[in-house]
């Protein structure tokens, strides 16, 4: 174990050398003395401390860290309410399979159950939204404790996991004997006599084996991969059919580094595709095999269908896009998940990009140009609609157009964060992510909140380039103090809030159906003028004319290295009519 320089060693070195040993190279947290000597000695070995305003921010931050990186995300929050802050953000990272690690404080061993400060039970709280919660009770387990939930959240289908730190274990051996004597006292009372022998015999068990400072091992983690049969099955089922069709999902970047020589394997498959979630961009803006618009009548149309990393949720109307006399494969980490609502002919279960890169070396090129062309036309068809639509001029700015302009403008390898409803809603029919890794949603759960975090995330792992939060005014108030975070970082996050005073993802429908606007009212907030006073730089645009130079200015700042948010008033528009899901 490597001591904190001049300082004594203590539980906290631990932790941090088993970080270190798994090539975390950042901590997103929010302070707290149950976890500080954490703080104190990862600081020591040269990780970055990313100190929030939200222990939410941090997890969520710690997601997009990981899914950029490939290397499991790590947040650290204090006891109590400081873990409750986090419950939907470990939910959002579990059901979108991101591989995390959040580190809890707790109160002292000896103390817990009695009313200590920020006691709770803190595993039936947070153990369903995680792959498992450790509950370390001895010095000697913590370095163990975090190398195993590193692997475990790498493992099988990814996730959360969760390693609870109790203050008593973290600080220096003499500390901790001190405070356990001055508890124990010195009565010589029957009782006081019975108190101390208990605290001694604790703090020896508790204690036990701390002498070993070895340093934790970094665990190679097996990657699954699906049966040579279910390869077989699929490559025959691709030979046989005349209209395939590839959707990729976010479980098939999981692994970081494989990205490049999976979009070669797409390419060699040559087959039409479409990418959700993580996986936008894996083929660049222009691919040849890339469809983005009509998708659901593609895949009533197509005779064999290949979800890589895909279920069949509520995104695929629960498998009923796919039509019964199509060859259904299903090539995933998840068992579950690969029979979710629908039964596979195939199912390849094991790492979806693997399983495709295994595939196109297996498979014969056939010519698919056919089935391409007729798929192209009605994406050309699509683009122009939406190109008629952004040339409709208003009092404020046509959301299609912003984003049009947005897409001309954005760097070639900006990371664009999506958080919102409406407005996100667009943006995800407008923008065409522009490189592996470059798009940040939350995923399944569907969660508002995710964009400060995910942008410091983006920012803290990916700091070469643009990184572009797209807020919804309504999700905006999630996340807004966040800028003060950004400042004093030094992450030059730019923030693009289409700011339409209104929840309008519900106001659409619920106006309609139910004839009344209660609780989807906002105002024309000058969310540009909270990031001026959080010490970052803001920029309000009200009419189509001012869209482009600021834009412009806002790159600008950024590239200065300053946090900016450019705040839109945007005109009402019906493109995402009867969008509500279910």
């Amino acid at each position: 174990m490597n001591a904190t320089p001049g300082a004594i060693p203590h539980g906290g070195d631990r932790v941090a050398d088993a970080l270190q040993a798994h090539g975390v190279r950042q901590i997103f947290t929010l302070c707290g003395g149950h976890i500080s000597p954490i703080l104190a000695a990862c600081k020591a070995r040269g990780m970055r401390i990313i100190d929030v305003r939200n222990e939410a921010t941090a997890v969520f931050a710690a997601d997009a860290a990981a899914r950029l990186s490939g290397i499991p995300g790590v947040a650290a929050v204090t006891a109590g309410p400081g873990i409750t802050n986090t419950i939907t953000a470990l939910k959002n990272a579990q059901l979108a399979q991101s591989p995390l690690l959040l580190i809890g404080g707790a109160a002292p061993t000896a103390l817990q159950g009695r009313g200590a400060l920020q006691d709770i039970d803190q595993r039936p709280l947070v153990a369903p939204h995680v792959k498992r919660f450790f509950k370390v009770t001895r010095v000697r387990d913590l370095g163990t404790a975090v190398a195993q939930a590193l692997a475990l959240a790498q493992e099988g289908v990814p996730g959360p996991v969760f390693v609870e730190t109790p203050v008593d274990l973290l600080y220096d051996e003499a500390s901790i004997r001190q405070w356990y004597a001055d508890a124990a006292g010195k009565g010589r009372s029957l009782g006081e006599r019975a108190l101390r022998w208990y605290l001694n015999r604790h703090v020896r068990r508790m204690l036990a084996g701390s002498a070993d400072t070895t340093p934790p091992q970094a665990a190679t983690v097996a990657v699954p991969r699906a049966p040579a049969a279910a390869l077989q099955q699929a490559a025959a089922a691709l030979a046989r059919a005349q209209r395939p069709l590839l959707v990729i999902g976010s479980q098939t970047v999981v692994q970081a580094k494989e990205v490049q020589r999976l979009a070669a394997a797409v390419t060699r498959l040559g087959i039409p595709v479409y990418l959700s979630g993580m996986a936008r961009g894996l083929l660049g803006r222009e691919h040849p095999l890339l469809r983005r618009h009509a998708r659901r009548q593609a895949l009533r149309e197509s005779d064999c269908v290949l979800l890589a990393g895909v279920p069949c949720d509520f995104r695929l109307d629960y498998g009923r896009h796919v039509r019964r006399g199509a060859t259904l494969i299903a090539a995933n980490r998840s068992a579950r998940e690969a029979r979710l609502n629908r039964r596979p002919d195939v199912a390849a279960i094991g790492d979806a990009g693997l399983f495709l890169q295994a595939l196109a070396a297996a498979a014969a090129a056939q010519d698919r140009s056919d089935w391409l062309a007729t798929l192209a036309t009605r994406e050309a068809a699509r683009e122009a609609e939406i190109d008629a639509q952004a040339a409709v001029a208003g009092e404020h700015v046509n959301p299609l157009a912003l984003l049009r302009t947005l897409e001309r403008l954005a760097a070639p390898d900006a990371i664009l964060v999506a958080d919102g409803g409406d407005f996100v809603g667009t943006a995800s029919y407008v923008l065409h992510a522009r490189a592996p890794l470059s798009w940040l949603d939350p995923g399944a759960f569907g969660t508002l909140g995710v964009g400060a975090g995910f942008a410091i995330g983006a920012a803290t792992v990916q700091p070469a380039r643009e990184t572009w939060v797209l807020w919804g005014d309504g999700a905006s108030g999630y996340g807004l103090v966040e800028f003060d975070t950004c400042v004093r970082h030094g992450l030059p996050v730019i923030a693009l809030i289409g700011n339409d005073a209104s929840w309008m993802q519900i106001a659409r429908e619920q106006v309609k159906m139910l004839g009344d606007d209660v609780a989807t009212v906002l105002a024309r907030t000058d969310y540009h003028a909270v990031a001026k006073g959080l010490g970052a730089e803001g920029i309000l645009v009200q009419r189509a004319d001012e869209v482009e130079p600021a834009l412009r200015q806002a790159q600008q700042l950024a590239a200065a290295g300053r946090p900016v948010l450019v705040n839109v008033w945007l005109e009402r528009t019906a493109f995402r009519e009867g969008s509500l899901s279910m």
